[in-house]
């Protein structure tokens, strides 16, 4: 059995030629939604996706904005609104050295040079130059840690550990 990925959520259609308003949770929307790449769409509740494949793309606002071939009008996306994009495991590309899907990423556990356990990544934000990792502590407050070279030292997404080297004030 195939493993399927989030690649974000169908919130809205826009227009009426079958565009979807999509909330990317994706890490390379530039391919994940190039025109020609295979998607699914899972509908809440539902085991088996509709595969689609991605005519257009554009950003609009916060928004990715999407149409599918053989979905042309905004009466056949309208079903999809609040459903999920996933790509299947098939279609991830490999990627340089030093650089991860955010799934490989996430549910890491986090600890210092000193092996200090600090947590787990819940999330990874992208907010401009650096992507920032959400880590949840044991206390349940959350520290952020900028994936940079100063303070990542290692990652391995096999054995799901981070290394980091805290900067001043970081984990406060």
């Amino acid at each position: 059995m195939s493993k399927w990925y989030n690649v974000g959520k169908i919130v809205n259609t826009h227009g009426l030629r079958g565009e979807v308003r999509v909330l990317s949770r994706t890490d390379f929307p530039e391919e994940r939604y190039k025109k020609g790449s295979s998607l699914s769409i899972f509908k809440q509740g539902e085991k088996e996706g509709v595969p689609v494949t991605v005519a257009s793309h554009r950003k609009h606002k916060t928004f990715d904005l999407l149409t599918f071939e053989n979905y042309p009008s905004i009466q056949m996306v309208e079903p999809f609104k609040g459903s999920i994009l996933k790509v299947n495991e098939e279609h991830l590309a490999d990627l340089e050295e030093g650089e991860f899907y955010f799934h490989e990423i996430i549910g890491c556990e986090v600890r210092t040079v000193d092996g200090e356990v600090i947590g787990k990544v819940k999330e990874v934000l992208t907010p401009g130059a650096n992507d920032v990792w959400v880590v949840i502590r044991s206390g349940g407050k959350e520290a952020y840690i900028p994936y940079i070279d100063d303070v990542v030292k290692s990652v391995d997404p096999y054995e799901k550990v981070i290394i980091i080297d805290p900067m001043d004030g970081l984990l406060e």
